[in-house]
């Protein structure tokens, strides 16, 4: 009873609260029906071969034994070029009943008007009979929306943790201020003999009351917002256009709720227990100037964060550095500082109020920087919402910015053409055998050479190359997959080309060897690796030369031989000393019209690694949740500290002070709180850049601070 009299009384210093709360449930609920949608997507029919009940698609993964603890498992990975279905099994499924085929040249899948049974029987192990639903996996469309899933997934459930992060620390933040600003009331309730016991159960009731309202409030905000979301997502291109909220699901709603009233309880426990230390005595006897503002325990506590923070950055450092490139990881990793510089702000908030505040002029700058020094909870208490801010955004955008520029550093780096071919036509093996003079030049063959034929080889070098991929069995426990170039002439390609070698010679490479990178188990060079190629084939091959770990784009490179019929999807050219560059140009442009020639800067300038849609609108979601949230606390607490000062106010207009004056001192007073914040956070994101930059030195990659990348 007490708690809810106290709320009715008290209304205007928790109503921040209140909202931050309610904001961030409605934000948990619509990510939670987002995250719902992912995890059951509508029923959809199947487009390329709807009309066949059964469908033969060739054999498109690689399935690899792997020890699992003291057994063993199979694992697959997706090949780079799957298998087609062969003429012989063809010719079977005739047998059957009626066969069609799409008209495509790679043939991958047929549908077959048979009954199942008989297609299994024939088939066998030699590819993949589908049927029912399961017929989507051959449309164009189904692993392009598989990754959308993935990838809105994993946009909804990072924004959703940023929230409750955020929300958290708002609510904890406003609570710390509320018992700051109520100190002589608790101490008043001591003096009338309430325990410390019910000080802290009055503050977590007046909290759980708050915590079961706004979470209400934000459960009926997510049924709103969550098809506005849904519209959102699938207009921008994040989602498919058939995404769309199931039906009937409760449990985002549950998740939301509790979570709402655990983080309305979380943040006021600290400020309870803190209640709950004020002696009668002690709050009677405070001045006004505040003392004490950093308890031994939040001091322990904020080092020990920064300690965490900063231990954690050095031990990534040295374990893995390539993993502080990842989003998921530079959204995350700036959450342990901005917590332990927020719990330590108390510290500083003095001295940077002096540093900030000596510009000031006149008898109202000296007010607004003595008010600012003494009132350090006032002052920590608004510049935390803009720290939190300021570090996420500093430290999100100049992070997906960094390692963007980085990797478009180390595309530049490792090209050393003048001009670039996409999309010219033949196969690998057809550009291999003209360069060793065999077979006719009929056809694509035909075309591949009227490319070569644009150029003097005495005036250029031309390298063309197909991507590809191969796996390797890594610790005999995971199969992984690595991206590769297959190239047809290797001094051609390493004459065209700079890469970050750290042992060996890529001149080396032929059919029986590899390139590989540092991120291999066993970088050795003259050591005998087993993988498989993009085709599925296992072969043995030596590691001819290393290369750099880099940004993660530095795969290996293998030979024609070694392609699996890859296609070639890239030639580049080089232009000889002392040859006519603007001349060999213009002769490639006239040899075709199929495929597109590209400068080199043209082409690294299109394919400057940039957040894609789902990156943009990831980052933009969670700094809009950090911006909103700094609004609310801002507005919560400047209310709260405004109506706790009315005598102080007032004492100022009978010294003289005009009501403009007043404005002033108020005004210039949270300008400074937030200026405070700024340099905190922009401090925060700082030594998050820094560590990025280092792990890019640790690489081998281009090391530096990119903030226009994005």
């Amino acid at each position: 009873m007490l708690s809810l009299a106290s709320l009715r009384a008290r209304w205007a210093a928790l109503v921040g609260s209140f909202v931050a709360v309610a904001l961030g449930v409605g934000v948990v609920a619509v990510m939670g029906l987002g995250v719902a949608a992912t995890l059951d997507p509508p029923v959809r029919e199947p487009e390329r071969f709807a009309s066949s009940p059964v469908v033969v698609a060739g054999v498109d993964t690689l399935t690899v034994e792997v020890e699992r603890g003291s057994g063993t498992a199979r694992v697959s990975k997706k090949l780079a070029r799957p298998h087609p279905v062969d003429e012989r099994l063809l010719a079977e499924l005739r047998k059957l009943g009626p066969v069609r085929t799409d008209g495509t040249a790679a043939r991958d899948a047929v549908g077959v008007d048979a009954p199942v049974g008989n297609v299994r029987a024939v088939v066998g192990e030699r590819a993949r009979v589908l049927t029912g639903d399961d017929r989507r996996r051959v449309d164009p469309s189904y692993e392009r929306d598989a990754e959308a899933l993935v990838a809105v997934n994993s946009l909804l459930g990072t924004a959703a943790g940023v929230t409750a992060f955020v929300s958290v620390f708002v609510t904890a933040s406003t609570f710390a201020f509320v018992v700051a600003l109520r100190r002589r009331e608790f101490g008043l309730l001591r003096m009338a003999g309430a325990t410390p016991g019910q000080v802290r159960r009055l503050l977590l009731g007046e909290a759980l009351a708050v915590g079961v309202a706004a979470s209400a409030a934000g459960c009926a905000l997510g049924t709103w917002g969550a098809p506005v979301l849904i519209r959102e997502l699938v207009a921008g291109g994040v989602a498919p256009s058939w995404f769309a909220l199931p039906d009937s699901v409760v449990w985002p709603y549950h998740v939301a709720f509790w979570t709402g009233v655990s983080v309305a309880f979380a943040g006021a426990w600290v400020a309870a227990r803190r209640a709950g230390r004020i002696g009668p005595v002690e709050a009677l006897r405070e001045a006004s100037v505040d003392t004490a503002v950093l308890p031994r325990s939040r001091r322990v506590i904020g080092v020990a964060l920064l300690a965490a923070g900063l231990g954690l950055l050095a031990w990534r450092w040295g374990t893995d550095p390539a993993e502080l490139l990842k989003r998921k990881t530079y959204t995350t990793q700036p959450m342990l500082l901005i917590t332990a510089v927020a719990a330590l702000a108390p510290l500083l908030v003095r001295p940077l109020v002096r540093l900030l505040g000596a510009a000031l002029p006149g008898a109202v700058g000296l007010l607004v920087r003595e008010n600012a020094a003494t009132s350090v909870r006032r002052t920590a208490a608004v510049a935390a919402p803009v720290l939190v801010t300021v570090a996420l955004a500093g430290s999100l955008l100049g992070s997906s910015a960094t390692v963007a520029g980085a990797k478009a550093a180390e595309a530049e780096a490792r090209t050393r053409a003048d001009f670039v071919v996409t999309g010219p036509p033949g196969k690998l093996g057809e550009w291999s055998g003209r360069r060793h003079g065999s077979g006719g030049a009929s056809g694509a063959g035909a075309a591949a050479a009227g490319w070569r034929g644009a150029v003097d080889p005495g005036t250029s070098v031309v390298s063309a190359s197909a991507s590809t991929a191969v796996y390797v069995k890594e610790e005999r426990t995971a199969l992984v997959r690595s991206d590769a170039r297959a190239v047809t002439d290797v001094a051609a390609f390493a004459a065209v080309s700079r890469l970050p070698v750290v042992a060996g010679d890529v001149r080396d490479l032929d059919d029986r060897s590899i390139v590989v990178n540092e991120e291999w188990e066993r970088p050795e060079v003259g050591r005998s690796v087993r993988v498989w190629l993009g085709d599925g084939r296992p072969v043995r091959l030596r590691i001819a030369a290393v290369l750099a770990r880099g940004t993660g784009d530095n795969g290996a490179y293998l030979t024609a031989a070694n392609a699996g019929g890859a296609g070639v999807d890239r030639v580049e050219i080089r232009v000889r000393g002392g040859a006519d560059r603007e001349a060999v140009g213009a002769a490639l442009r006239e040899s075709g019209p199929q495929g597109r020639v590209w400068s080199a800067g043209e082409w690294l300038e299109a394919n400057r690694p940039r957040g894609g849609a789902q990156t943009r609108l990831g980052l933009f979601v969670v700094l809009g949740i950090a911006l909103l949230y700094a609004g609310i606390a801002l507005a919560g607490t400047l209310l709260m500290a405004t109506s706790a000062r009315g005598a102080e106010l007032r004492s100022l207009r009978l010294a003289g002070a005009t009501r403009g004056q007043v404005r002033v001192v108020v005004a210039g007073e949270a300008l400074v709180a937030m200026a405070v914040g700024a340099v905190l956070g922009a401090a925060v994101a700082a030594v998050n850049l820094a560590g990025l930059a280092g792990a890019l030195g640790l690489l081998g990659a281009p090391v530096g601070i990119w903030l226009g990348a994005f």
